[in-house]
């Protein structure tokens, strides 16, 4: 039985994400995926990517499994095995130097400990590069009425676990401050999601 993933809302997201991607991203470089998942962007992401080196990681056994699998199958040579990252804990990350770190789908899906390591270990690795941390997902944004939707999955993840939930994007701004970092862009996409982009 194949170790391999699937998580629908990867197909119908990637290709909006991956515009954003090319106007962000450095011409060459390493990418680091925090959260990578099932490793289904990852794949699509070094593909259209081949400049770039693109490193996943996940702080899951499992996902780290399904990422194994589909890089066995990627042809390229720019998809580094998957690495065991927990974005809380950002001083025992092992990787040590990115020039872009993209995180999908994970701030809201975690504790809020995970943000805090996620830009304090952004901050440390991007350094003086003027790299871009980049996020997506659905975030509450003041002065921008919250979609019904957004709100039954808030709702729904919080039932889940009370440590998740959607984050309000003027937190993260702040958190962004607290690190030496600064919003750079803000870009709407499909189904009530946004990237927000940090350096």
């Amino acid at each position: 039985m194949s170790a391999k993933q699937h998580a629908p809302a990867t197909l119908r997201n990637r290709e909006p994400i991956a515009a954003v991607l090319a106007r962000e991203f450095p011409p060459s470089g390493t990418v680091l995926e925090i959260a990578a998942g099932t490793g289904e962007h990852a794949v699509f992401f070094a593909e259209a990517f081949p400049a770039l080196a693109w490193q996943p990681s996940d702080p899951s056994p499992e996902a780290l499994a399904s990422i194994a699998a589909y890089r066995e199958d990627y042809p390229g040579n720019n998809l580094a095995a998957p690495q065991l990252l927990d974005a809380a804990a950002p001083d025992s990350w092992p990787v040590t130097q990115a020039d872009a770190i993209v995180c999908i789908n994970m701030v809201h899906i975690s504790p809020w400990e995970a943000t805090l390591g996620l830009f304090r270990g952004a901050a440390r690795l991007l350094g003086n590069s003027g790299g871009p941390l980049i996020l997506y997902g659905p975030y509450i944004e003041q002065g921008i009425e919250t979609a019904p939707s957004n709100l039954e999955f808030d709702a729904s993840l919080k039932a889940r676990d009370l440590r998740w939930g959607l984050r309000e994007a003027e937190a993260l701004d702040a958190l962004a401050a607290q690190n030496g970092l600064a919003r750079s862009a803000r870009y709407a996409l499909p189904a009530n999601n946004i990237i927000l982009v940090y350096r």
